[in-house]
């Protein structure tokens, strides 16, 4: 009657249209799949894409998820893990298949919404129906909730089997390269390929290592993911934690400039640094064939001890043969320096080293004065004066080649003595 109390229905009579409401869901089973398969393509565009399972693959799942629960609910039992033994396959399916956890859990959502509706559906207008509607809301969101729960564990514990597997073959592909060979067969091989890495290919080593004591137990691991996304050509960079240090090995393809990878290389490590991710990298000499791969190692482990205490990147392609060696000069060396040469480059660094800018202009000009003059974008006269001045607090003539060796290797070293050379 209109405007009265509720109509409450009988115990037994809400039982009778729980057990209809069930048998109609029961018979309709397969047809409610299907539209369930039709639903979660429709709103999920991952399930389009080249690795998502076929049709009839997501309606064998769906399937399953409804007998489980229709028949749990049909005997008044709540369902468990044990009953859903189908989950951890199809979940290591889709992680193996690179397939988005938050898409797969998204599904199971979109297919309790289907049966949930076709519940409401079939109770009708009655109140016993509403009644018996309700009784089953309950069990059906706790069912929901177990199915995504054991899925996302599935796929994560798979993700996470996998990640190691990963790891173990990045690493052992890493030391077969170290020892100047490329695996012979198996997942090191196949990886090998995936990084576009060829027994006679152009490659560089970079050696890294984590400074100032920074980040937690998880920090080297991103650091590796953060070189492995470092490319100049097409394929991503082989990169592996290998004891206390982080070991890739770029390609360069036939045409790839490693310049560009070093460019790309200052940018990450600033990038990591605002991140409070600080690490020195050493990056070897470009070399033709993986068998020069274990003295490349080498000269990229020299070049980390390069850099300061605060990190950086050395990259040995930059550097000339002259600029290495003084890098890599004791304090001996330091010590030879005639006391009249290290005065004049010390007090024309602190006026701005024009001085020194005319020495090593005059070096790049070939001792042609007129050159020098237009490389440094002054009169000739101008640049002629410097050399004389040079001339005379030094004791070296710049136009002497030895006198002008020795003025380069000079401040070369002086360069290499600064806090942030």
């Amino acid at each position: 009657m209109p405007g009265g109390p509720p109509v409450v229905a009988g115990v037994d009579t809400v039982r009778e249209e729980r057990t209809r409401i069930l048998t109609e869901l029961r018979e309709r089973v397969g047809e409610l799949a299907a539209e369930a398969v039709r639903a979660i393509r429709a709103q999920i565009p991952a399930y389009h894409a080249a690795n998502a399972p076929s049709p009839a693959a997501i309606h064998e799942q769906v399937l399953a998820h409804y007998l489980v629960k229709l028949d749990a609910l049909a005997r008044d039992d709540t369902p468990t893990a044990v009953d859903l033994p189908f989950i951890q396959k199809a979940a290591m399916r889709r992680a193996r298949a690179g397939f988005a956890l938050h898409d797969y859990i998204n599904a199971y959502r979109i297919g309790h919404q289907v049966l949930w509706d076709a519940v409401v559906a079939h109770a009708g207008a009655s109140p016993a129906g509403h009644e018996a509607a309700l009784a089953l809301a309950g069990p059906l969101m706790r069912y929901c909730d177990l199915a995504t729960a054991e899925a996302a564990h599935a796929y994560t514990e798979h993700r996470r089997y996998m990640a190691a597997e990963t790891a173990r073959t990045r690493l052992e592909l890493i030391e077969c390269l170290l020892e100047g060979r490329m695996p012979e067969r198996g997942p090191a091989l196949a990886a090998a390929r995936g990084y576009g890495l060829e027994a006679d290919g152009r490659m560089v080593v970079l050696a890294g290592v984590l400074v100032g004591g920074n980040g937690d137990a998880e920090t080297p691991y991103a650091a590796c993911a953060a070189l492995s996304d470092l490319r100049v050509v097409d394929a991503r960079t082989l990169s592996a934690l290998r004891r206390d240090e982080i070991v890739a090995v770029p390609t360069l393809g036939r045409t790839g400039d490693v310049r560009a990878l070093c460019d790309r290389l200052d940018a990450l490590r600033d990038r990591l640094a605002d991140d409070e991710l600080a690490l020195a990298i050493g990056v070897s000499t470009v070399v033709s064939g993986v068998a020069a791969l274990p003295g490349a190692y080498r000269e990229a482990r020299a070049a980390v001890e390069l850099l300061p205490p605060e990190g950086g990147v050395a990259a040995l392609p930059r550097l000339s043969p002259f600029e290495y060696m003084a890098l890599r000069a004791d304090s001996t060396a330091g010590h030879l320096v005639d006391p009249r040469v290290r005065r004049l480059i010390e007090e024309d660094r602190a006026r701005g080293g024009v001085l020194i800018a005319t020495i090593r202009a005059f070096a790049a000009s070939d001792l042609n004065l007129r050159a020098t003059a237009a490389r440094l974008q002054v009169h000739h006269n101008t640049a002629q004066y410097r050399l004389r001045k040079i001339a005379e607090r030094t004791g070296r003539n710049p136009r002497c080649i030895a006198d002008l060796i020795d003025l380069l290797v000079a401040i070369a070293l002086a360069d290499a003595a600064l806090p942030d050379a």
